[in-house]
């Protein structure tokens, strides 16, 4: 395997200590990177910076909840018992105290993606007054590249792993968990986190130049919808080489991510459809467009 790599990475930022961890200071670093993303975007359109902390608060809290939540009923063992390797696993209805342990990674980003959208729709009814449309288009840059950094810590915990493979490069896991060795042995993996980190960033590159270098942001839905298309199929191609999270995954043709992604495509490939039809001439310019 000419670009094999043996990832014998920690987690921990200081020896001995469970947390703070890589993983914590990656994912703070994606929302960090997204703020400032967005507040650039704010800055431009002359929006007041105390809509983008109460946006920032909003945000920070859906995006938490919602995929520590996502991952606890999506993925997450509901009781102790056994997994479909043969080993046992420690249930999250059995020690409810795990689910706070957000440091110790699992996050769903369906479970964000449903979470965000309840709070931008209350952020719009209740803050800025305008289409719920309007704040998705200019938080799906940010969602991006944050994913992208959540990604690169499910690679540094060791998590989401991908299954064996034969290509010329792959990683080697030596934190996987015995579950996932193979005659005793760790084998080359498809890093599936890295593919996804990557599928996230080009999603990100792209918004962003839809935003800064196109009149896509004067069509409601435009950034929006291609965000959810290219993002949850990205995300759905990397399933197809990523180990199954739950029992059934072993056993269904399309796995709980997969599932998962094909209605957000959809709504994607509508929300584009009627972004492109829009004639951004005849947007209304009422108060709820103005309002903040």
């Amino acid at each position: 395997m000419v670009l094999g790599i043996d990832w014998n990475v920690s987690s921990e930022l200081i020896e001995g200590w469970a947390t703070p961890n890589k993983y914590g200071l990656l994912f703070v670093t994606g929302l960090i990177i997204g703020f400032f993303v967005i507040k650039r975007m704010f800055k431009k359109e002359g929006i007041p910076e105390a809509i983008l902390d109460k946006l920032l608060l909003y945000m920070v809290l859906s995006t938490i909840i919602g995929a520590r939540l996502g991952h606890v009923l999506f993925y997450g063992p509901y009781f102790d018992g056994i997994n479909a390797q043969g080993y046992p696993e420690r249930g999250y209805f059995s020690h409810p105290g795990d689910i706070l342990k957000v440091w110790e990674g699992g996050l769903a980003s369906h479970g964000a993606a449903i979470a965000i959208l309840i709070a931008l729709y209350i952020f719009s009814r209740k803050v800025t007054h305008k289409p719920m449309i309007w704040i998705l288009d200019r938080v799906a840059a940010p969602i991006a590249i944050a994913g992208c950094f959540i990604r690169l810590g499910n690679l540094v915990n060791h998590e989401i792993i991908g299954t064996p493979t034969d290509l010329p490069w792959g990683f080697r896991f030596y934190n996987e968990g015995t579950e996932y060795l193979i005659n005793g042995e760790h084998v080359f993996r498809h890093p599936a986190q890295l593919y996804e980190a990557i599928f996230y960033f080009f999603t990100f590159v792209l918004l962003m130049y839809l935003y800064w270098k196109t009149r896509a942001r004067f069509k409601q839905g435009i950034l929006f919808g291609t965000f959810m298309i290219v993002l949850w199929t990205g995300r759905f191609l990397v399933e197809f080489i990523k180990v199954g999270q739950t029992a059934r995954d072993d056993v269904w043709s399309l796995n709980t991510g997969q599932l998962l992604s094909i209605p957000l495509i959809i709504a994607g490939i509508v929300i584009l459809y009627r972004g492109i039809k829009q004639d951004p001439q005849q947007l209304h310019q009422g108060p709820e467009n103005t309002a903040y």
